[in-house]
Order: C-alpha cells, then sequence, then structure tokens
C-alpha cells in the first residue's frame, strides 16, 4: 500500500492522481504499465495532514510544493471555500526543468477561466512557479528564494509573520525540512487537527 495525495475536487465524481514514471518504483513501476480497465485497489479512508482545519485563521494562504507534490494542492485551489476563507492564495512549485512544471496550462489558463470558480481564481490565486537547473523568470530552490527575499519583492507581499500567513508544505523531504526550519526561525508554528497553527507539512507524501 503507497499514499498518493489526490489531486482533483473534492466534489469531482473521478479520482485523479499526479504521479511521474520512476522505472523501479515500488508502484509507479507498475502504475504505468495499466490500460483503461484494469482494477486498481484503493483505500475507503483517506489520511493526510494538508488540511485547512488545522490552520489557524489568516490572510494569505501559501501553499510551497515541489514536484509532485503539487498534487494535493491540485484539489485545494479548486475548492471554493478555501477562496472564502483567504483574501490572497499564493500556490509556488519548484521543478529541475521547466517542461516539469506539470499543471501549468490548467493553473494560468482553465481554472480562471472556470465558469464556477473563475473570478475567484483571477481576483485572489497568485502561480509561482520556479526551476533550479536552467534559466526561467524564476530559478532557484523554494526556500532560497524564501530565506533571499525574492519570492516577497517578486509578488509584492511582505515575509511571512504568524498574523497574516498560513502555510501548506508538500514535496521533497529535504524541502520540507529546510522550509520546517525557515518557518520556525520566523515564529510560526506547525499545526495538527487537535493543536491548529500556522503552517502543516503532508508527512505522507511518496514522490
Amino acid at each position: 500500500m503507497r499514499a498518493y495525495s489526490i489531486a482533483s475536487a473534492n466534489y469531482q465524481d473521478d479520482l485523479e492522481f499526479f504521479s511521474i514514471k520512476v522505472p523501479d518504483g515500488p508502484l509507479t513501476s507498475r502504475l504505468q504499465h495499466l490500460r483503461e480497465g484494469d482494477p486498481v485497489l484503493i483505500g475507503k479512508r483517506p489520511s493526510g495532514t494538508l488540511i485547512v482545519d488545522n490552520l489557524l485563521p489568516g490572510r494569505n494562504l501559501w501553499m510551497l510544493s515541489t514536484g509532485t507534490g503539487l498534487a494535493p494542492f491540485l484539489s485545494v485551489i479548486r475548492d471554493p471555500s478555501v477562496y472564502e476563507r483567504f483574501d490572497r492564495i499564493v500556490l509556488t512549485h519548484t521543478c529541475r526543468q521547466a517542461r516539469e512544471l506539470a499543471y501549468r496550462d490548467t493553473i494560468t489558463q482553465a481554472l480562471p477561466n472556470d465558469e464556477c470558480l473563475g473570478e475567484l481564481v483571477r481576483e485572489k490565486l497568485v502561480y509561482y512557479p520556479s526551476v533550479t537547473r536552467e534559466a526561467f523568470e524564476h530559478r532557484g530552490r523554494i526556500t532560497e528564494l524564501i530565506a533571499s527575499g525574492r519570492i516577497f519583492s517578486d509578488l509584492g507581499f511582505a515575509p511571512f509573520s504568524s498574523g497574516d500567513d498560513r502555510l501548506m508544505l508538500c514535496g521533497s523531504a529535504q524541502m520540507l525540512k529546510d522550509t520546517r526550519m525557515l518557518l520556525e526561525d520566523r515564529g510560526l508554528e506547525e499545526g495538527s487537527q487537535s493543536s491548529p497553527g500556522h503552517f502543516v507539512v503532508e508527512r505522507a507524501f511518496v514522490s
């Protein structure tokens, strides 16, 4: 059994998952050979910590992702209730190369023109892609962009504060570790179901 983040919205009938092909991966080595109609066993009870209710009320929601860690946030940005809770919603996605920035057209073109969500998306959603291994508009690891302050100057936001900013993290183990340290150094505390906080981290993420 492996944990995979659901990328589809909570109101959609079909389940959508975002995965990459890993030749010797424990599950993707099999998934990539599936054909339409093949059976897939899925557990009935979802698990995870990327829950908006685990965050304290705030003004800005930041979703920081690397690679396929984008998946759960694709669901979050399609949830109308999230737009009601925050003034601005920032989605960052960091990959090695620009061609790996999956769902970019969905985020920048389809969602802003969605019949139901379009107006909210255009008003509140900010998308910030970055790459680490080639020339690009935003280049560098997300932790570097935060530490240097560049992401804030690029977007016109103030640096993270416990009063205004709430964060959700999903991605590589190193990104999660480094970002958690950055946030804790700034006085932000991790939240949970029993004790909401300033940020939450997806512990069940599988790359």
